[in-house]
């Protein structure tokens, strides 16, 4: 396990400019119609929230009242995170602490906010994408946390199998690679996605140039899909 763990990570250091070109296009659909901070913020949260299969409509709406009634917990890093998990630290582990205890959101979506609230902050993309001056740009000592869905889950069961979820497999990781290693993995899902067909756990793997064509910020050149579509193949093997 450890060995294919090593492997994997090398091929996902090796290739990312492939999914932050992805990501690039992606945080810009977010913020990129919106003047305000504010704005932005309420779009991301919104965005992330919806990848929920099974949303609690119900209490995510209690939510989103409470943000849109005191906007001014938007207006810097350390005025959500605290509003969010008071008297922490004002870090990345709080920030997912503190999303996690919300209404309606659960480990996997605080997670992939706490992962956008990163990418937007840490120097490695256009600083047309930060949002906040008080963001930390740096992982160091703090915690982070791979967004852990279906496509990440059956990745994990074909290399081994057994009962992996959020906990198991971000428990797994932090043995063996530091926060910042850990935000590397976080590519580990644009491979997974475009190489596996079916649903739920147990998934056939192979190139799905469909489900690649289906990604609304996929580079469609030519060029570019065979080069992913060669390195897929690497990937496969790998896993």
């Amino acid at each position: 396990m450890e060995q294919k763990l090593k492997a994997i990570f090398k091929f996902l250091k090796e290739n990312r400019q492939y999914n932050k070109d992805f990501q690039k296009k992606y945080y810009s659909s977010l913020i990129k119609p919106f003047k305000t901070k504010e704005e932005k913020l309420i779009s991301i949260l919104y965005n992330i929230a919806s990848t929920q299969s099974r949303p609690k409509i119900d209490e995510l709406s209690d939510f989103f009242k409470s943000i849109h009634s005191h906007s001014n917990i938007l207006a810097s890093f350390n005025n959500f995170t605290e509003k969010i998990n008071p008297n922490s630290p004002k870090n990345y582990k709080s920030l997912f602490d503190g999303m996690k205890k919300q209404k309606g959101w659960g480990d996997k979506t605080a997670a992939l906010f706490t992962k956008v609230i990163f990418h937007l902050h840490n120097k490695e993309y256009a600083n047309k994408f930060s949002i906040w001056d008080d963001t930390p740009s740096f992982l160091d000592d703090d915690k982070f946390f791979l967004p852990v869905d279906f496509v990440i889950i059956s990745i994990f069961n074909k290399i081994q199998e057994g009962k992996w979820n959020f906990k198991s497999i971000n428990t797994l990781l932090e043995k063996h690679y530091t926060g910042k290693q850990i935000e590397v993995w976080d590519d580990l899902w644009f491979w997974g996605f475009i190489t596996q067909h079916g649903s739920g756990i147990n998934r056939e793997f192979g190139w799905n140039e469909n489900k690649y064509w289906m990604m609304k910020e996929s580079n469609k050149s030519e060029n570019i899909i065979t080069e992913i579509k060669s390195k897929a193949k690497i990937f496969l093997e790998l896993i």
